[in-house]
């Protein structure tokens, strides 16, 4: 009896060890496609467009043909002060980190700490491009452990250019709004290749909390947040300070 088993643990190890490898493999694969590929789309664009969002402060749309407006763009497509804004709204370190930032969240975990009114995240872009475009919805241990690993895989496989190229077209910006172009041809009936300063900035300035704080009709929050995002924009130098990620 002892002898099986010990055979079966065997061969249930072996099994264990296969599965193991092959999602390491899937998970490689998967993520150098999305190098070159457009995703067609995220979990949370299906699950948006099969759950309307609810809670206080949400002004969506409730109909039934409530559908996803997602349109993908390259980098060249899209206007320089785009990524500027995201960077300068989001994760002004994004250039330099290697996909997490210790600053960020010793700070996010000091202010969280004292009792802040508002918690604060220590997401990096290349965490949120890990969560936003390879995971699923929820909290969990198991969940952030995924997202570290899939952000160490497009750290390690992507650019910092193909990075925020998929992040700028993947960030949620309205119910069943995704992408800078979605919402540029939403909010302001133009190219997200004809966006100015103001304009990037405020679509960034919302995308904490895209649901509340609304581009379309932006009140004094959503305000004080472009023109916070714009201060930062202006502190890091214009757009030559992304030049990297603009150029080819």
């Amino acid at each position: 009896m002892k002898s099986d088993y010990k055979q079966y643990l065997r061969r249930a190890g072996r099994i264990g060890l296969q599965v193991a490898a092959a999602l390491f493999l899937a998970s490689i694969a998967w993520v150098l496609v999305y190098r070159w590929v457009s995703p067609p789309a995220t979990w949370l664009m299906l699950d948006r467009r099969a759950h309307a969002p609810i809670g206080k402060g949400y002004y969506g749309i409730r109909e039934e043909d409530r559908r996803i407006n997602y349109h993908f763009r390259t980098m060249e497509e899209v206007s320089g002060n785009v990524p500027l804004a995201l960077v300068a709204a989001e994760d002004q370190r994004f250039l330099i980190h290697h996909g997490f930032d210790g600053d960020a969240l010793l700070k996010a975990a000091k202010s969280n700490l004292s009792g802040g009114k508002q918690l604060r995240g220590g997401s990096t872009i290349s965490q949120q491009v890990a969560k936003n475009v390879f995971l699923w919805q929820g909290r969990s241990y198991v969940r952030k452990a995924a997202e570290a690993y899939f952000t160490v895989l497009i750290e390690l496989l992507w650019d910092k250019r193909r990075i925020m190229e998929m992040y700028l077209n993947v960030a949620e910006m309205g119910d069943c709004i995704f992408g800078v172009e979605a919402a540029s041809q939403q909010y302001f009936h133009k190219s997200a290749a004809k966006l100015n300063a103001q304009e990037a900035a405020l679509l960034a300035g919302v995308l904490p909390n895209p649901l509340r704080f609304r581009a379309s009709n932006p009140g004094p929050q959503a305000r004080a947040k472009q023109q916070r995002v714009l201060r930062n924009m202006r502190r890091l130098g214009g757009q030559a300070y992304v030049r990297e990620l603009l150029d080819e």
